[in-house]
């Protein structure tokens, strides 16, 4: 797939509505095997255990930073957030069979939640705004429910809702199970209401979440990027890595020279041409 692919109109449209989008084949096989070799890397160095979170997973290896910019995904997540945007967070997600439920400090499983600080994002009339969005890479088969999937209640971000209990383990009014296969990506809000279900088969459930966020916002995997992100890194990937200016003023208000994914930007109805 490529972001020509990929109606961005529509999928905005779907994407306010829902909170939600399920992309097919977006990642070809060749490179979802390049990034479960990354990952199994990354699993080699930890600790044996049911399930990992490992946070500032661009770090970890190259391959996982290669997505930062991922062209297919890049634009639609840009008209979205809009232009003034870097990334967030990137965290792998690594849940092994489970049938027991055990819980576990790495969280085999996650209850009910919107995702923020805490105390949580300012709200009005019991509606969270969108602040961030996140990419979920599917790097294993999740084409069947009860794998540990992502649940969410579609909708759930643009009115007043708070889901009948907290616990990820009963069903609640509304919810589904987001099933893909390798190569799929699952994006959603912030400020939808989702939770990590039980892994409770015999496959291991492997995620990726890559998130973008306004650029003023405070990321939560470093301070600063490192040089070895910043490496050889596109004017694009420098913006969305946190570097367009010395002045911290200028992540408020940039001009538009430090602010490179304009061009990728159409505009409020998404239905434009290219900005230049």
């Amino acid at each position: 797939m490529s972001s020509g692919d990929l109606n961005i109109a529509e999928l905005m449209t779907q994407f306010h509505e829902q909170g939600y989008l399920l992309l097919p084949n977006v990642l070809p096989e060749a490179k979802v095997e390049r990034l479960n070799a990354a990952v199994d890397e990354i699993v080699a160095e930890e600790p044996d255990a049911l399930a990992h979170n490992i946070y500032n997973s661009v770090e970890r290896h190259g391959e996982i930073a290669s997505l930062i910019d991922e062209p297919t995904i890049l634009p639609l997540i840009v008209n979205l957030l809009g232009f003034n945007i870097q990334l967030h967070i990137s965290h792998l997600t690594i849940r092994k069979p489970n049938p027991q439920d055990l819980k576990t400090e790495s969280q085999s499983f996650i209850n009910w939640h919107q995702d923020g600080p805490h105390p949580q994002f300012p709200s009005m009339n019991g509606i969270t705004s969108t602040y961030y969005i996140k990419t979920c890479y599917i790097l294993s088969d999740m084409s069947e429910p009860d794998r540990g999937n992502t649940k969410i209640i579609p909708g759930s971000h643009n009115k007043p809702f708070h889901p009948d209990h907290q616990d990820v383990r009963n069903s609640v009014r509304g919810e589904l199970q987001v099933c893909g296969k390798p190569g799929d990506v699952f994006i959603f809000a912030q400020n939808l209401w989702h939770a990590g279900a039980p892994n409770r088969s015999d496959f291991t459930r492997r995620q990726l979440f890559l998130g973008y966020s306004p650029i003023w916002m405070r990321p939560i995997d470093y301070r600063i990027a490192s040089e070895k992100l910043l490496r050889d890194a596109t004017p694009i990937r420098k913006q969305l890595l946190g570097v367009i200016d010395d002045n911290p003023f200028k992540y408020y208000v940039p001009q538009e020279s430090m602010v490179p994914l304009k061009e990728l930007y159409l505009g409020a109805a998404g239905n434009g041409g290219y900005a230049h």
